[in-house]
């Protein structure tokens, strides 16, 4: 189907929508307050090993220590294909190193505190936890992933007729560069020259590469990853493509010379937007992108889902809403849970979700019907290029499933934590808040007793209205216990959870 990239230039910010028929289908926003690390190349200094995790932490001169797994330090040869090349690539490999790390050796016979390594930022910092490095080193081309310490021959797994996936060891074994390759999805089908090109360029840039990590002596970086709307051309752009539209000048230009030098045959389809109206304003792009920053979506049918993020994991729930259906409830219930296995994968894409996700779909009695959902969910799935991994639906309804995080949700990206309730979604009841003062009041009341003055408690202004309002006699029963007056001080500043207590 005809698609199309709307590369959207603002002051502190980059925003690169891909659109199918006129619907968003992947979504790329990367702020220049806090860019994204994912595929730099860095010196590090190996700060501390943890035999116990065989894991290190390593000083990539970031605020935050990255981490690095033992499984990232040796390469099992034989398993590259199966591997993730860095970045989001073609979705086609596997996402994480294998749990059992007793395949590979003791991290402690591997590195050591104080070493220098060269290392690659696998996944941006995300909340506490720092950047997750991998001392595998790839660079990721239009048609190939290169891999400059490695001696590998890989196909991606999306490569299907095994007629291609011939043709294509066979011209990398001829070609038989220092390093080892993995053609992505992209280099099927693609001229022999092509892909020459793109494993000489590969080749060239490690080794300069390599040249500048031996030349530094002290953490820090020594290649930065390529401008989010290159890295999207690089990723996205493909026969489906009918324009490539920029709304900045000089973006264009650095655009039209990259799509000239890497994909020449569609430098036609480059396009700078010129026009008044705002360039996302044609397909009403940020109106759905504050839709995907809702809490509930809902559905054409009237049913909706709600996602919710947390730190670990997201979790997405299906309700019937205000669907009643026609025939009867296990229908109802079907077409429901179709309906919105489309827009979960759609949101997962747009919101950049990743991690562990639980969809709760509506019970369903006859297993057809589950067959016929899980078979739906796998189909759109297929059209994610980050990889996904499902699990069978359980007895409860519930779908487990893994999809690849590089780098932080749209969520995370766009908004903070709310700074009243510290991202809890909750605060204390009015009540609550009463109830507490009231326990601190007769945990000590003894104390109060004894002591000169009356007491004095700074609370929120609206837990002092209910106090009088509703609370008034167990005010005046602690007030007689005390043989004190309790007098109470509006604090503006406060919280509604905030309260002291003094004696004056």
């Amino acid at each position: 189907m005809p698609a199309e990239i709307l590369i959207n230039i603002k002051a502190q910010e980059t925003r690169v929508a891909y659109l199918e028929s006129g619907i968003l289908t992947d979504l790329k926003i990367e702020r220049k307050t806090s860019p994204t690390l994912v595929g730099s190349i860095y010196k590090g200094k190996v700060s501390r090993v943890l035999p116990g995790m065989q894991a290190a932490f390593v000083d990539i001169g970031l605020e935050k220590a990255a981490f690095l797994y033992v499984g990232d330090i040796q390469a099992d040869g034989g398993s590259l294909e199966e591997e993730k090349p860095v970045g989001e690539g073609d979705g086609d490999t596997d996402e994480q190193p294998s749990a059992d790390s007793s395949k590979y050796p003791p991290i402690q016979d591997l590195i050591r505190e104080g070493q220098l390594i060269l290392v690659q930022v696998a996944k941006d910092p995300i909340g506490t936890k720092g950047a997750r490095i991998t001392m595998q080193i790839s660079l990721a081309g239009r048609f190939v992933v290169y891999l400059p310490e490695v001696k590998h021959i890989g196909v991606s797994r999306r490569i299907e007729v095994e007629s291609e996936r011939d043709r294509l060891r066979d011209l990398v074994s001829k070609i038989n560069p220092s390093g080892g390759v993995i053609v992505r999805t992209a280099g099927e089908g693609a001229p022999d020259e092509s892909l020459r090109n793109d494993i000489e360029y590969l080749d060239r840039l490690s080794k300069d590469i390599l040249k500048a990590a031996e030349k530094k002596k002290n953490p820090g970086i020594v290649h930065s990853e390529m401008d989010v709307e290159l890295q999207a051309l690089r990723d996205m752009l493909n026969e489906d493509v009918v324009s490539v539209y920029v709304d900045d000048e000089e973006v264009y230009r650095k655009v039209t010379k990259f799509v000239g030098q890497l994909m020449p045959k569609y430098k036609q389809n480059v396009v700078l937007y010129q026009d008044q109206r705002p360039l996302f304003d044609l397909y009403d792009i940020d109106l759905e992108i504050s839709r995907s920053l809702d809490r509930k979506i809902w559905l054409k049918s009237g049913g909706y889902i709600v996602i919710d993020e947390a730190e670990a994991l997201v979790v997405i729930d299906i309700n019937t809403g205000r669907y009643v259906g026609k025939k009867d409830l296990e229908d109802t219930i079907l077409k429901t849970n179709l309906e919105a296995v489309k827009e979960i994968a759609h949101q997962l894409r747009i919101r950049n979700c990743g991690g562990i996700i639980i969809i709760d779909f509506i019970d369903m009695e006859k297993q057809s019907h589950k067959d016929k959902v899980m078979a739906h969910l796998t189909e759109e799935l297929h059209k994610d290029r980050a990889r996904t991994h499902v699990v069978s639906m359980s007895s409860l309804g519930l779908v487990e499933m893994t999809r690849k995080r590089t780098r932080p949700s749209l969520i995370k990206t766009l908004c903070n934590p709310c700074s009243y309730c510290d991202g809890k979604g909750y605060v204390k009841k009015k009540s609550t808040v009463a109830h507490e003062i009231f326990l601190e009041l007769e945990r000590d009341l003894m104390t109060y007793r004894h002591q000169r003055g009356n007491v004095v408690v700074h609370c929120h202004r609206e837990v002092v209205d209910w106090i009088y309002e509703v609370e008034a006699v167990l005010l005046d029963t602690i007030e007689k216990k005390m043989s004190k007056s309790v007098a109470f001080k509006v604090e503006p500043a406060y919280h509604v959870e905030q309260y002291e207590i003094f004696t004056i």
